[in-house]
């Protein structure tokens, strides 16, 4: 989805005449955030857009990871696909349950004295973490179209 798209969704919410109002903003400047970028003039290089490029130049997911908990979130970067080296079910599945059981040891092991230490909870968090960027990654190469090797492995199992 593009920026422009997102914006028209979320106006869909709240209307974009508030939104100008709370950000001191111009409403017409808000309903170009909205419209696609053309050589005709319509649309503008909305907020979505320009915190983009700021990511971009520094390179650096602090500014996403703030977003992220300032929306009562957290962020994750998605693992790079493997789907090009041979994309295997059986392996990968595993792989996500041996995480998952990680995952439910560190908070068995950090919950014995009923307690969880700042350390532990940062154990779990990094245990989770590495969960979710196993999981993107088996669903990754699903979306990326590698049904053979899963119907292959379906047949043999």
């Amino acid at each position: 989805m593009e920026s422009h798209e997102v914006l028209k969704h979320s106006f869909e919410k709240t209307s974009p005449k508030a939104v100008a109002a709370e950000l001191g903003v111009s409403l017409s400047l808000v309903y170009k955030w909205a419209q696609d970028q053309s050589d005709t003039g319509s649309g503008s290089r909305n907020p979505l857009d320009r915190l983009l490029e700021i990511i971009r130049i520094t390179d650096d997911t602090r500014l996403i990871e703030w977003l992220c908990q300032q929306s009562d979130g957290y962020f994750v970067r998605n693992p790079d696909s493997n789907c090009d080296d041979g994309f295997e079910v059986l392996p990968a599945t595993s792989e996500i349950i041996d995480q998952f059981s990680k995952l439910l040891r560190r908070i068995s092991e950090s919950a014995l004295d009923h307690s969880i230490t700042p350390e532990e909870a940062g154990s779990i968090r990094d245990s989770w973490d590495t969960l979710k960027r196993y999981a993107e990654g088996f669903v990754r190469c699903c979306e990326e179209g590698d049904f053979e090797t899963i119907a292959r492995a379906e047949k043999q199992g």
